[in-house]
């Protein structure tokens, strides 16, 4: 057997953690990250790997591996959902963020505004049996759409959790319990659109990435509603985790993640509304300028520090039923 010199070793016991290539744990999907995969290989030269699941139970796992990390990015999540874990993650101050939108930067810079996320009903017209498309929540309190629409468990998605803490507080308690005992609860965020897609589901309650990737398509029975009540915005976060093994080559991913081409692609390939100010969506999707859309503002503070009670009353609420 070859030996290897004494130097040899030496020298690649000594070569810093910030030259092994970055891993990121992800809740997006591949289109998404492998648009992040490219931007770091060509702006970081870094290989980028990839580890994907909901985004509660990647923050579960980053938990566990506190002691000895094993990622060094996490994206993505909201801040209702992150700012339960602030205490695995270290600020960053990226030159990116020069760009970003200054309501969508989190205090000390601990989570980075990746992109924006606009909530919406995709709804497929194939269903509707002669009834009218619902066009505010209220809406959907209606009996008639009892097991019809489709949401994410706001337990493990930061999806659900973000659309139902934003029903709450728009409604009143009567018709938002209402429209909850409507739902059908998917532990899957992704089968929320493609369970609508497929003529499952009437009404699936998502993010607009991932209702608009139908609608772009090709399926011209599915319509993107933005209710006239106004809807819930909530920017998507990524954030270096604390002790990163991948050291400075963690941070590059971040920055390639949060840089202009990026975020272009992204739009393009996955429809992320960018958080940067020098990017204009109609010039890449047919998608409305967030100025068009009537929105409904949220705490996401409040949200962080009120998400276990909220998540047990949410559960003792009567529902349509539960998939898997």
């Amino acid at each position: 057997m070859k030996s290897t010199p004494l130097a040899a070793l030496l020298t690649a016991a000594l070569v810093p953690a910030a030259f092994a290539d970055p891993v990121l744990y992800t809740s997006n999907p591949v289109p998404a990250y492998e648009a992040v995969q490219a931007a770091v290989r060509e702006q970081a030269g870094a290989s980028l790997g990839v580890i994907t699941g909901g985004s509660g139970v990647l923050l579960r796992r980053v938990e566990a591996e506190a002691p000895a990390p094993q990622a060094d990015v996490f994206w993505s999540s909201s801040a209702n959902t992150l700012g339960a874990y602030e205490g695995l993650f270290e600020p960053y101050a990226s030159p990116a963020l020069e760009a970003m939108l200054p309501e969508l930067r989190y205090p000390g810079d601990l989570f980075l505004p990746a992109n924006l996320h606009v909530v919406t009903m995709l709804v497929n017209t194939d269903q509707l049996d002669g009834q009218a498309a619902p066009q505010t929540w209220a809406d959907l309190a209606d009996p008639a759409w009892n097991g019809r629409i489709i949401l994410a468990d706001p337990a493990n998605s930061s999806t659900g959790y973000t659309i139902v803490w934003g029903l709450s507080k728009l409604l009143d308690e009567a018709t938002y319990k209402a429209v909850v005992s409507n739902m059908v609860v998917s532990g899957s965020s992704s089968n929320v659109p493609r369970g609508v897609a497929m003529g499952e589901y009437t009404v699936g309650l998502t993010y607009e990435t991932n209702s608009y990737a139908y609608i772009d398509g090709g399926q011209t029975e599915l319509l993107l509603v933005y209710p006239a009540d106004g809807t819930f915005t909530s920017p998507e976060y990524a954030a270096l985790i604390r002790n990163a093994p991948a050291g400075e080559a963690a941070k590059a991913t971040i920055d390639a993640l949060l840089s202009k081409d990026a975020q272009i692609a992204l739009l393009k390939v996955a429809f992320r509304r960018p958080s940067r100010t020098d990017i204009t969506v109609a010039d890449h999707v047919g998608l409305p300028e967030i100025s068009d859309i009537r929105t409904f503002a949220l705490d996401e503070a409040e949200a962080a520090a009120n998400r276990d009670a909220f998540l047990a009353d949410w559960a003792a609420l009567p529902k349509a039923g539960d998939v898997e």
